[in-house]
Order: C-alpha cells, then sequence, then structure tokens
C-alpha cells in the first residue's frame, strides 16, 4: 500500500509536468496557464452545483426516512473531484472534470460496490458491530 501511495505521489507529478510542458510548448505558455485556470474555475463551480444537488437528494432521501447511502459516496467522490481538480494540470483535470459527470460517478460506485463486496466476501474487510 506505501509503494502504491509513493508511485501515485511520484508519477501524477511528473506526468503532469510532462503534459504541461508538450502543451505549453505547442499553444504558448499563456494560452496554457490559461487553459489551467479556466479548468480550474469550471471545476470549483461544477463540484460546487453537483454538491448542492447531491446535499438535495439527501435532504430529501432523510425526510422520507430512506437512509442517503448513495448520496455520501456521490458526496465523497464530488470532494475528491474538488480536491483533484485543485491540483495544476491537465491529467487531474480530466479526472476531476469525469467525477463531476453524475453517469462516470453511477458507473464508478457501481464498480467500488463489486470491489468492496469482493473484499468483504474474501475476507479482506472487516466489519466491526458494537
Amino acid at each position: 500500500m506505501v509503494f502504491r501511495l509513493f508511485l501515485a505521489f511520484a508519477t501524477v507529478p511528473l506526468i503532469e509536468i510532462y503534459l504541461l510542458m508538450k502543451v505549453g510548448s505547442a499553444i504558448g505558455a499563456e494560452a496554457t496557464i490559461a487553459i489551467v485556470l479556466l479548468t480550474g474555475f469550471a471545476g470549483a463551480w461544477l463540484a460546487r452545483a453537483q454538491g448542492v444537488s447531491v446535499l438535495n437528494r439527501m435532504r430529501a432521501d432523510m425526510n422520507r426516512g430512506v437512509p442517503p447511502t448513495g448520496q455520501l459516496v456521490d458526496a465523497a467522490l464530488i470532494l475528491v473531484a474538488g480536491v483533484v481538480l485543485l491540483t495544476p494540470g491537465f491529467a487531474t483535470d480530466i479526472m476531476g472534470l469525469l467525477l463531476l459527470i453524475p453517469p462516470v460517478r453511477a458507473k464508478l460506485k457501481e464498480v467500488l460496490g463489486r470491489k468492496l463486496a469482493d473484499m468483504a466476501q474474501n475476507g479482506h474487510v472487516t466489519v466491526i458491530h458494537r
């Protein structure tokens, strides 16, 4: 696990630097900076809009007495998208923007749910009852 984290923290900045240099050399530094700023602002606006939408659905579910489990996962993924969008670069912006698209989040929730179920079935996840 530590090695995977190290790889992520080492490779993501290198990929971003590489992409920024390539795009900057193709379209110029000013245009590259403008694109990074634009995607950051657009991502922040989308994250806020998606977050408010999820909060409204959570309230509606709780008012009906339904646990908002799906919306909690959506909220967590939107939070991850916001954090990733704060990182300057193209690859992280694309990942963050993809997480803000509801059908993409729905598919990711499905995949994560299956992965968690498999981990629980194989004994890799332990649930403690108190």
